[in-house]
């Protein structure tokens, strides 16, 4: 019972940290101050302290895309083993509620954005339904490989510290999958290459044109949602990149945030030492993270 609460208060306390630590990356190798850790917090209690502007042409579907988001999200991270401990929910076959969970925050964020009736909004959500055809594959293809190697359908089994230490012997699985895994997570996250979360220019943003019409509490929502997801689709790369555990639980709980944090560093080298990638060029590289797990799970099979 211990682990399921210290489970549910990582999952809803430190999200919020990696979008902090990227932008202080980015800060430090850009030779910036940069804002403080913490910012994003203090965002989140000015934003969540705030009213809310709604249009006239909007109706509840507006206003439920943001809490559905966040409640598939939040739903996902409780399956989401954290470092060698089980997660709080856990059935045969969470993998694939795992995934359609992503999927309906995805939809009830497009929904919201369609809803307004704003052209840019609807251009956003198209580019959002295009690029998921091809990151939800890759997804696929990683679960399927863990599911070979683990003998379960179930997140917290495949990738119990016994069966993810099975891919150290596949050592080029291992590779393969963290790398189409990381490219997931970027394009997932809407991070450079991908789509520029800081930018303002509408004929070039994914996830950030489907929220300009949200404001005060509801844009709080999206911005914490979005954290909360950069941190379980983490944990998922984590166990694959850093296959490790302690025998102390303190000392495994302690890894696991460390991991997290060490992730959202080399998201903040990777942002700063790309550009932004022409949308063309996008469904390109999500092909390639595509063709890497795929081939991971064909190793797993010979």
């Amino acid at each position: 019972m211990a682990d399921y609460v210290l489970h549910i208060l990582i999952l809803l306390l430190l999200p919020p940290l990696l979008p902090g630590v990227i932008a202080r990356t980015k800060a430090i190798c850009s030779g910036r101050t940069g804002a403080p850790l913490l910012q994003n917090y203090y965002d989140l209690a000015r934003l969540w302290s705030k009213g809310t502007v709604f249009s006239t042409a909007t109706t509840w579907v507006f206003r439920a895309g943001p809490l559905v988001g966040l409640a598939a999200i939040l739903t996902a991270g409780l399956m989401m083993p954290f470092g060698s401990h089980q997660a709080p929910i856990v059935f045969s076959g969470d993998m694939l509620l795992f995934v359609y969970l992503f999927g309906l925050a995805r939809f009830f964020t497009m929904a919201a954005a369609l809803d307004t009736g704003s052209s840019f909004e609807g251009m956003g959500a198209a580019r959002e339904a295009s690029f998921a055809c091809l990151a939800e594959p890759a997804l696929l293809f990683t679960l399927l490989t863990l599911t070979k190697l683990s003998g379960t359908y179930s997140l917290s089994g495949m990738l119990a510290h016994k069966s993810v230490m099975n891919l150290l012997h596949e050592g080029a699985a291992l590779l393969l999958l963290a790398g189409g895994l990381y490219v997931v997570i970027l394009a997932e996250n809407c991070r450079i290459p991908f789509d520029d979360p800081t930018t303002h220019l509408e004929l070039t943003m994914i996830h950030e044109v489907m929220v300009l019409d949200h404001s005060g509490p509801l844009f709080g929502t999206v911005l914490y949602g979005a954290a909360v997801k950069l941190f379980v689709l983490g944990a998922l790369v984590t166990h694959i990149a850093f296959p490790f555990s302690s025998a102390s639980e303190i000392l495994d709980w302690g890894v696991f945030i460390l991991s997290q944090l060490l992730l959202a560093v080399v998201i903040g080298l990777t942002e700063s030492l790309m550009a932004r990638l022409r949308l063309t060029r996008v469904p390109h590289l999500l092909m390639v993270a595509c063709i890497l797990t795929a081939f991971a799970l064909l190793l797993v099979l010979r």
